[in-house]
């Protein structure tokens, strides 16, 4: 046993001896190289390097050219492999040499190689170890001293904004880019210049004075429409004022669509470091709204990048590359000349219209007024340009269409459905009404619901014909809350609507009192509809009950039934059959609709604004129409304070027959 003991200890003392005697390995030593290069520490690989390398490079260099590099080249994911042999006997001799692979991410695309490094044994601080003998083919095998790696960007094709028919409502075009040579600028001219361009003298100055600008180089001042003939003409009249074509966004149908279609402008540096791991870039233009906002990615298309090494010799080498990938066209149901018709007809009204195909749910028109010139705002407004649109009381840059307003009586169609289904509305009975005014109960105060025709009995055909607010009121009450709420959700109030351009959603509001219920029941009270939800709630008049799904792409499915059966197809026939008589019917609210030989039905509104009875507030005038025969086209259109003396409803009443009588 004491034998068996002696023997374990001398192999113990040994293998300690050994250990302590133990001289650095190649393999281990460039092991330690890559584990430093996996993790990009730079300045710490340096320290590996062989005195030959050292003599080559300094570590400033060594480390700021690595980062550069991968910095310029976005290299991500990289993975430097080295296999340590499981048997080396290179380190009985002074050199070594071992191959790694590099696998990695660029901008490019995936970046691969294998090389093989040298390794020298050398003393250093009489201390020998082995060091890396380094050279440029550590970065890239294909890359020799004196050549450079070049990056080029291809950009992509951004898709265009198509109506139904294929014509541009956002296309490539071409704009003039307006200068002048560097160093001829006269005096005399920089003032008209700067009028001419809404320029001020200091941006003009600024441009030139940039450190590129060398004497008789064009310098970009800025881009001007080439619609802009009269502007463009005046500009080159001026002597050293020079114009080029390039390429830009442009908007066949400016201010008509400008608020659907939105527009393009420079990448900010607040959005570039939103977008930035989506493949955006500084260089790029971005969608600021609209359309051109909502599809952007898809739009935008990604840019093609290529990745080479430049030799000393002239030639080129290919390294890597990512092929330009176009943006895809978005198709819309939009009829573009439909859309510039309904916007001529609002004129310098402010509001906002919309069309569509009640069977097939496609939107045929999305209209804002007033509106802005895409055009323009592409190519960047001036401050006082911009100042004024901003100021503007009629507020140009409101997206009307995709906001809520108060609809007023073009909510009683669908209180006169709810009630129908619910049994609280009879057609024919005829309901007692007395004088214009009437309240519940003396609770109520001082607070009346109005009506404008006196007449007594009033079933539901009279309430329609001559807009009965006091009718849809005792109907609403007589519903109760949880009905007539339960009803309305049905025709999708309170729910956001599924649509291709971002919707404000319906609301019911509070309907805490009967005060309250009872207002809601001619489209007051708390009520809020967007325009294209409005139209979506009158298709079950024109589809035996079942509402159908709004639209806005080409590629959607077309006639998808969003809620079947919110109405019966009976009760939904009469309803429709009551909004012809609006417009039929000598008495009619909507009579200044009829149209000889086409027989449009629909309905008018007047909304109240306002904050309490009795203080004078603004009224939004609304109609909506549709050919009963052929339900091809619904047109729903509100003006912004129809107040007296203007008229009320019967001036979206003649512009939606305006529009009809052209489009039939």
């Amino acid at each position: 046993m004491r034998k068996l003991f002696g023997v374990l200890l001398v192999a113990l003392l040994v293998l300690v001896f050994a250990g302590c005697s133990k001289e650095p390995q190649p393999q281990d030593r460039f092991n330690e190289y890559i584990n430093l290069w996996n993790k990009q520490k730079f300045d710490k690989m340096y320290d590996y390097l062989s005195n030959s390398a050292k003599k080559k490079i300094s570590q400033e260099e060594f480390a700021s050219r690595y980062k550069k590099i991968y910095d310029d080249l976005e290299i991500s994911d990289l993975e430097i492999q080295f296999k340590k042999p499981k048997e080396d006997k290179q380190g009985e001799n002074e050199k070594a040499h071992y191959s790694f692979t590099a696998n990695m991410n660029s901008v490019a695309g995936p970046i691969s190689f294998t090389y093989k490094a040298n390794l020298k044994k050398e003393e250093k601080d009489n201390k020998k170890n082995w060091y890396v003998d380094w050279n440029t083919g550590f970065i890239f095998p294909q890359i020799k001293e004196g050549d450079k790696i070049s990056l080029n960007t291809i950009k992509p094709k951004r898709g265009e904004i198509l109506d139904r028919f294929g014509n541009s409502l956002a296309a490539n075009g071409q704009v003039y880019e307006v200068g002048v040579v560097a160093g001829k600028l006269d005096s005399s001219v920089i003032d008209p210049l700067s009028k001419l361009l809404k320029m001020s003298l200091e941006q003009i100055n600024k441009t030139l004075d940039a450190s590129w600008v060398q004497e008789g180089m064009f310098v970009p001042l800025k881009k001007v429409s080439m619609e802009d003939k009269e502007r463009v003409a005046q500009l080159v009249a001026l002597e050293p004022v020079q114009t080029r074509k390039v390429e830009a966004r442009v908007y066949p149908y400016g201010k008509a669509a400008a608020q659907l279609i939105g527009y393009v402008g420079p990448m900010t540096a607040e959005k570039l470091e939103k977008l930035k791991d989506k493949g955006y870039t500084a260089n790029d233009v971005i969608g600021v709204r609209g359309l051109e906002q909502v599809f952007d990615e898809q739009l935008k298309g990604t840019t093609g990048v290529k990745i080479s090494i430049k030799k000393a010799d002239g030639t080129e080498e290919l390294l890597a590359e990512k092929p330009v990938a176009d943006g895809k066209d978005i198709k819309l149901t939009i009829d573009a000349d439909l859309q510039a018709t309904i916007f001529d007809e609002m004129g310098k009204e402010a509001g906002t219209a919309a069309a569509m195909n009640p069977v097939t749910g496609e939107t045929l028109a999305l209209v804002s007024s007033p509106s802005f010139d895409p055009n323009q705002a592409t190519l960047g407004f001036s401050t006082d340009e911009w100042k004024a649109l901003q100021d503007n009381k009629k507020k140009p840059l409101l997206t009307r269409f995709s906001q809520v307003f108060a609809p007023g009586s073009v909510m009683k169609p669908i209180t006169a459905a709810v009630g129908l289904e619910s049994g609280a509305i009879k057609p024919d009975e005829g309901v007692k009404i007395e004088g214009k005014q009437w309240q519940k109960d003396k609770s109520w105060g001082g607070y009346y619901v109005t009506r404008v025709h006196v007449g007594s009995p009033i079933n539901l055909e009279k309430a329609f014909v001559y807009s009965d607010n006091i009718y849809f009121a005792q109907a609403a009450l007589k519903m109760g809350k949880d009905d007539f709420s339960a009803g309305l959700k049905k025709f999708g109030f309170e729910s956001e609507l599924d649509y291709a351009y971002p919707l404000a959603t319906s609301k019911i509001g509070g309907l805490a009192n009967d005060i309250a219920l009872a207002d809601s029941g001619y489209g007051q009270g708390q009520i809020q509809m967007s325009i294209v939800h409005l139209l979506a709630a009158y298709t079950p008049f024109v589809n035996s009950g079942n509402m159908i799904k709004p639209v806005l792409l080409a590629d959607d499915k077309h006639g998808q039934v969003m809620q079947e059966g919110v109405v019966s197809s009976d009760h939904a026939a009469l309803i429709s059959a009551d909004l012809r008589k609006v417009v039929s019917d000598p008495s009619g609210t909507a009579r200044a609709a009829e149209i000889k030989g086409y027989p449009l039905a629909g309905k008018t509104g007047t909304a109240e604004i306002k904050q309490k009875q009795g203080e004078t507030g603004t009224e939004l005038g609304w109609f909506i129409g549709y050919n009963v025969e052929k339900p091809d086209l619904m047109i729903a259109m509100m003006v912004e304070n129809v107040q007296k003396p203007r008229g009320g409803s019967s001036i979206p009443v003649k512009k939606v027959k305006n529009i009809y009588t052209k489009w039939k």
